[in-house]
């Protein structure tokens, strides 16, 4: 697998900002390197490599489009829009573009909502919801797999980042939750909740689109995430954001399903 040497530049993106459309401009599998330093990796088509894990990931993510899996909606501006203008939220919801994600491992204490205590998905006591969790799980435990083959010095950090993490709190052996993203193409943000020094696993499936590619102004990486690609990226290190997701038949869709470590379970 090839190298890609990241070089860093300067930027204007702003935490909250939009990203635009970009064409991607890393699309084949590489290592991932900032001078001599090993950042992380990005796999283009995991059935390849290890089609252990797409198998287990097609499974998550049937799943997750179905009905057995509960989903927290979200409405894009062009909802909002659409509302401002003189629809029904019923009717913008129709025509706009529907957005949904799900959170399922462990969530963190929120004094700000009163939850001074850290707690299970909501999502695991629900009984049509578990073939999702159990794939995720396999899927969560698979990317220890990946990462020794590729990254073993980072499942070594790994390791040892969330050995401060109690196991009740674990979603496999790297991290501590994930979260499942239906058509959302997040704005410029940097993932300051996570463990230091850990890897997020970014897995993709998409249906009938463009776009939808996740771009790192530090770099100006924009990597295009086709269905069945891999990113295994320290999210907390640099700000990153997705671009447009563009739906090119009826029914066009991205979805990320996405593994994490948070500093919130840290004794």
């Amino acid at each position: 697998m090839k190298k890609v040497q990241m070089q860093k530049r300067e930027h204007d993106r702003k935490i909250g900002g939009r990203c635009e459309y970009i064409e991607p401009n890393i699309k084949d599998s590489c290592f991932l390197y900032d001078g001599d330093e090993l950042v992380g990796v990005y796999i283009s088509d995991v059935k390849k490599m290890y089609p252990k894990l797409a198998k287990v990931m097609a499974v998550a993510n049937a799943e997750f489009l179905s009905d057995n899996v509960p989903k927290t909606l979200l409405e894009r501006a062009d909802v909002m829009a659409k509302v401002k203008a003189g629809m029904s939220r019923a009717e913008a919801k129709k025509a706009g573009t529907v957005q949904y994600s799900t959170i399922i491992g462990s969530i963190p204490p929120k004094p700000l909502m009163k939850r001074a205590y850290p707690n299970r998905s909501s999502v695991h006591a629900v009984k049509s919801a578990q073939t999702f969790i159990k794939a995720m799980l396999i899927a969560a435990k698979e990317m220890s797999v990946v990462m020794g083959q590729l990254l073993p010095e980072h499942l070594k950090s790994q390791l040892e980042a969330v050995s401060g993490v109690d196991d009740k709190w674990m979603f496999g052996d790297l991290f501590t939750s994930s979260i499942s993203n239906f058509n959302i193409a997040a704005p410029f943000h940097r993932d300051t909740a996570n463990i230091k020094h850990t890897l997020n696993a970014i897995y993709t499936h998409r249906h009938n689109s463009d776009g939808g590619s996740l771009y790192v102004p530090d770099y100006d990486a924009c990597f295009e995430m086709p269905t069945d690609s891999l990113l295994l990226y320290p999210a907390w290190r640099n700000v990153h954001a997705v671009t447009p997701i563009i739906p090119t038949h009826d029914g066009g869709y991205r979805n990320s399903l996405v593994f994490y470590a948070l500093s919130g379970f840290l004794k």
